[in-house]
């Protein structure tokens, strides 16, 4: 149950920032959720973890090193999610996993069978599929959540055993605190909107000029960092306390929710050929999920929602 109420968390985060992308900047929505993110984090879950002593943490540079890491993908994911239908950009993002998988096995020298990377060549030709580079219109924007799964990649694969040592508040402590800090700067250097106005939605919805949101917009993005929080916190207790291999599976409810969201808010039904992407990246993808957990895969390790 914790992994399915996960999976709606971080689908709603994804539908709210797809929603609001016409009329804030990102990087003011990524800040004012963090901060919300962060207050809930300090307040409920690390009390829920043994107080504040459980904080300390002997890997400081890693956590930032994965904090930058997050940030980036998030700008590059949600910039791609304000030009492409959410379900497409989320069937390329969840290729990051199988990544995780190739990664492993190339630089950590960790064994792969030959059904996994087979599963891993179904996955990305899932992806080429969606992507259809070979198209009369090829839409550029579509390569930004490839950007955001390969830096979720590069991530997981050098902190594959943090989920080992470190609490999850701690890492959920980094991450907010890592996008504050981030989205800080964004705000001084392009806040003012002396950037935006290029024409392109994905470019503008990065650059932007700040504006102070109305009762309705200011509750959707209290929402977004209650979903952010709370996503983060239910996925590692899923993990925590089941099989990674029957949770890992449920993470793919974000994936079957972003059709649903982007059918219901924005009428978007993938084409035929997107829906064969997305079967083709939804399937491989649990496949080679209950193979790692098979054959010993460590404990958090492919973990898709980190994202958030």
């Amino acid at each position: 149950s914790c992994a399915i109420l996960a999976s709606v968390a971080f689908s709603l985060n994804d539908a709210s920032v797809k929603w609001l992308s016409g009329d804030y900047p990102l990087h003011q929505l990524i800040l004012m959720r963090s901060v919300v993110a962060l207050l809930l984090t300090l307040s409920i879950v690390v009390p829920l973890e043994g107080g504040w002593s459980r904080l300390r943490t002997r890997r400081p540079v890693m956590h930032v090193l994965r904090g930058c890491c997050v940030v980036l993908a998030n700008l590059a994911f949600f910039s791609g999610i304000a030009v492409i239908p959410l379900a497409e950009a989320t069937a390329v993002f969840f290729v990051a996993p199988l990544l995780v998988t190739g990664f492993s096995a190339l630089f950590l020298k960790e064994r792969v069978g030959l059904r996994r990377w087979s599963a891993l060549a179904v996955g990305f030709i899932g992806v080429l599929v969606i992507v259809q580079p070979g198209a009369v219109e090829f839409r550029w924007a579509i390569l930004l959540p490839i950007v955001a799964a390969v830096g979720y990649a590069t991530l997981h694969t050098m902190t594959r055993n943090m989920g080992l040592t470190e609490r999850a508040s701690t890492m959920a402590l980094y991450i907010q605190l890592t996008f504050i800090a981030v989205c800080s700067v964004m705000g001084l250097v392009f806040g003012s909107g002396q950037f935006a106005g290029t024409g392109n939605p994905a470019i503008d919805f990065l650059l932007r000029a700040w504006a102070w949101p109305p009762a309705e917009d200011l509750a959707v993005i209290v929402g977004l960092g209650v979903c952010s929080a709370a996503g983060g916190y239910l996925i590692s207790q899923a993990y925590r306390l089941g099989e990674a291999g029957l949770v890992a599976p449920f993470e793919y409810g974000t994936l079957v929710l972003a059709v649903v969201w982007g059918y219901v808010i924005w009428n978007e039904l993938p084409g035929t050929l997107s829906a064969l992407g997305i079967l083709l990246v939804l399937g491989s993808g649990i496949y080679v999920a209950i193979r790692e957990t098979k054959f010993g895969a460590l404990p958090g390790a492919r973990r898709i929602s980190g994202r958030r």
